[in-house]
C-alpha cells in the first residue's frame, strides 16, 4: 500500500511537471498549472490523485508555512511603513469590491451567506503572485510596484482577521465563540509574546550558529505553535500567523523565511492539486457563465476601483493604471477562505469548484496584464484622463525653460540633484509622486509633478533648449520615449537614461542617450576602479568609507532608505 501511494504521489509530481513546463512556456504563475494537474489527476479524469486525506495534511501544511512565512514579514515596520496611500487604497478597493460582489452574486442567484463568502473572496488579490511578476519586471522599486505591495499587505491583514472570524463561526453561537477566541488568543498570547520578547532573543545566536538547527527550529516553532492554537480551539492557520509575527523582530527573520519557502512551496502544490481534483467538472456548464461574469469583474472592476481611489489622492493616470492591474486576480487566501467555508459547512463544494475556476481565469489574465502593462498603458493612455485628479493638466501646460532636467527624484537621483546643484545649472526636477513633490517644494527644490509618458508634459519643457537630462526611471519604454523625443528636437544636449538590462541599455543607446546609467553593474565598476587606484591602501580605504558613510546618513535622513529584498 505504501508502495502505491508513494508511486501515485510520484505520478503526479511528474504530471505536475509537465503542466509548469507548459505555464512556464505560457510565462503564466505555476499555481495555475498546479490546479490544472489536479484537474487531470483528480477522479474526472486520469483518477490518480492519493487519498484526499493525504492531500489534505500536506494541504494544511502548505497553507501552515505560508501564513507563517507572511507572519515573519509583518513586523511592526513593516506595518508603519505601508503608508496613507496603501491604505486607503487596501480598504476602500476591499470594501468596493465586496459591496459590488455581493451585489453581483445576489442578481446570480446566490443565498446572502454564499454571496457574502464569494464577495469577500474576490476581493483580496495574492501578495505572492504579483510580487513574482513586479520582481521580473523589476518594478519592485517602481513608485506603482511600492503602492501595490503596500496595500496587498493591507490586503493580507484583513483577509487573516476574516480567516479568524470564519475559524469562530463553527458553531451556531456566533458572539460566544468569538468572544471564546478572543479570549484564549489573548490569554496564549499574553504567555508567548513575552517568551519572544525575554526569553528567545537569548537562545537564537545559538539557534543561528547551525543553519540545520536554524531550520529545525523554526519549523518545530511554527508548527508547535500552530497546534497549541488549535488545541486551544482556535485554527492551525492563526497559529502558524501569529507565530510568524512573533518571530518577525528577530535579526534571523529573512534567513527564517528564506529557510522556510522551499517547504511552503512544495507543501502548497498539494493544495492547489486538491483544489483542482474537487472541481467538480460534471457541473462545468452550470459554473462557467457565473465564473466568466466574476472574472470580468476581477479583471475589469478591481483595477477600475484602485483607479478612481488613486486618483482622489492625487496620482497620475499611468501609476493609477499600473497599480491597478496589480489587483486583476484572487489570492490564495481567497481560495482558503472559500474551503474554509466549506469546512465549516457554510458553503457547498461546487462554490469551491466556481472559485478555483475563476482563480484560474483571473490569474492567467492578469499575468498577461502586468507582462504587457506598458504596452496596453500607451495603446489606452488617451482615454484615461478621467483617471487622473483634475488640475494636474493645467499644473504641466505651463512653459518651462531650464538647463538641465532631472525626471525621477529617487534613491539615484538623489546623488544626481546634489551634482547638479555644484555645476549651478538651472535646473528642474519632474515627478509623478505627489509625496516626493510635496517634500520638495517644502525645502525648495524647483519642481514640477507629471507623467513623462504625457506629450503634453514633455511640450511644456522646452526640451530643444536644455544642456542636461538625465532619468532615473526603470522603465524601458519610458526612457526610450524620452530619449528620442529628446533627440528629435535637441541634437546637443546630454541624455543619461537608466536601464535595468544589457540589451535595454544598448537599445537606449540606439535611441540616442548619451549614456545609461546601468544600475546593477555600476557598483561593481566603482569598486574595480577603486581597487585599481588604491591596490591595498589602507589609508585611501578608510577616507573612501569615511565619505561613503557620510553619503548613506545624508540619504537616509532624507528618506533614503533601501527596503528588503524579497527573494523567491
Amino acid at each position: 500500500m505504501a508502495i502505491d501511494v508513494f508511486s501515485q504521489i510520484s505520478l503526479v509530481i511528474l504530471i505536475v511537471l509537465g503542466v509548469s513546463l507548459i505555464m512556464r512556456i505560457l510565462k503564466q504563475p505555476l499555481i495555475v498549472g498546479y490546479m490544472i494537474a489536479g484537474v487531470i489527476a483528480g477522479p474526472f479524469f486520469l483518477g490518480i490523485i492519493p487519498g484526499i486525506d493525504i492531500l489534505g495534511v500536506f494541504s494544511q501544511f502548505g497553507i501552515a508555512f505560508l501564513l507563517f512565512i507572511v507572519g515573519l514579514h509583518l513586523s511592526p515596520k513593516v506595518i508603519k511603513e505601508v503608508g496613507r496611500i496603501s491604505l486607503i487604497t487596501g480598504i476602500g478597493q476591499i470594501v468596493f469590491t465586496f459591496l459590488l460582489g455581493y451585489f453581483l452574486a445576489t442578481v446570480l442567484g446566490f443565498s446572502p451567506l454564499t454571496a457574502a463568502y464569494i464577495a469577500i473572496a474576490i476581493a483580496f488579490s495574492s501578495t505572492i503572485i504579483i510580487m513574482k511578476l513586479l520582481s521580473d519586471k523589476g518594478d519592485l522599486d517602481a513608485l506603482y510596484g511600492k503602492i501595490s505591495i503596500g496595500f496587498l499587505l493591507v490586503q493580507d491583514l484583513v483577509a487573516i482577521i476574516i480567516l479568524i472570524l470564519v475559524s469562530s463561526f463553527s458553531s451556531g453561537d456566533f458572539l460566544g465563540q468569538i468572544s471564546t477566541t478572543v479570549l484564549k488568543g489573548t490569554l496564549l498570547l499574553a504567555v508567548l509574546i513575552p517568551i519572544s520578547i525575554y526569553i528567545l532573543p537569548r537562545f537564537q545566536k545559538f539557534f543561528a550558529r547551525s543553519q540545520e538547527f536554524l531550520f529545525v527550529f523554526s519549523i518545530a516553532w511554527g508548527l508547535g505553535l500552530a497546534s497549541l492554537f488549535f488545541y486551544a480551539g482556535l485554527t492551525v492557520e492563526v497559529g502558524a500567523l501569529i507565530a510568524g509575527v512573533l518571530l518577525s523582530v528577530s535579526p534571523y527573520s529573512l534567513e527564517i523565511s528564506s529557510r522556510m519557502k522551499p517547504l511552503r512551496d512544495f507543501f502548497l502544490i498539494s493544495f492547489f492539486l486538491l483544489l483542482g481534483a474537487q472541481m467538480t467538472v460534471g457541473n462545468i456548464g452550470q459554473l462557467i457563465v457565473p465564473a466568466v461574469i466574476f472574472s470580468l469583474f476581477i479583471l475589469i472592476g478591481n483595477p477600475l476601483i484602485v483607479m478612481v481611489l488613486m486618483a482622489i489622492e492625487g496620482y497620475t493616470k499611468k501609476t493609477n493604471f499600473l497599480a491597478g492591474l496589480t489587483v486583476a486576480q484572487i489570492s490564495e487566501f481567497s481560495l482558503i477562505l472559500i474551503a474554509l467555508g466549506v469546512r465549516v459547512g457554510h458553503l457547498s463544494g461546487e462554490v469551491l469548484s466556481l472559485m478555483t475556476l475563476i482563480g484560474m481565469i483571473t490569474i492567467a489574465g492578469c499575468t498577461y496584464m502586468i507582462i504587457y502593462s506598458n504596452k496596453i498603458y500607451h495603446k489606452l493612455s488617451k482615454h484615461l484622463s478621467m483617471f487622473e485628479k483634475k488640475g494636474l493638466r493645467e499644473r504641466k501646460i505651463k512653459k518651462r525653460e531650464v538647463d538641465a532636467i532631472l525626471f525621477g527624484y529617487n534613491r539615484i537621483g538623489f546623488g544626481i540633484l546634489s551634482s547638479l546643484k555644484k555645476i549651478k545649472k538651472k535646473y528642474l526636477v519632474v515627478d509623478y509622486n505627489p509625496d516626493v513633490v510635496s517634500s520638495l517644494e517644502k525645502v525648495g527644490v524647483p519642481n514640477l509633478y507629471g507623467d513623462v509618458d504625457d506629450e503634453d508634459l514633455l511640450e511644456s519643457l522646452s526640451l530643444n533648449k536644455i544642456d542636461v537630462a538625465v532619468s532615473t526611471i526603470p522603465d524601458f519604454e519610458t526612457n526610450a520615449l524620452l530619449s528620442e523625443k529628446i533627440r528629435s528636437v535637441n541634437k546637443r544636449a546630454i541624455v543619461i537614461a537608466r536601464a535595468h538590462t544589457i540589451q535595454d541599455a544598448l537599445d537606449l543607446y540606439k535611441k540616442g542617450a548619451s549614456y545609461v546609467l546601468t544600475p546593477h553593474f555600476l557598483g561593481g565598476e566603482y569598486v574595480a576602479r577603486m581597487l585599481s587606484i588604491l591596490k591595498t591602501d589602507v589609508k585611501g580605504y578608510e577616507e573612501e568609507r569615511e565619505r561613503h558613510i557620510k553619503m548613506l546618513k545624508d540619504m537616509f535622513s532624507h528618506g533614503k532608505e533601501h527596503p528588503a529584498v524579497e527573494k523567491d
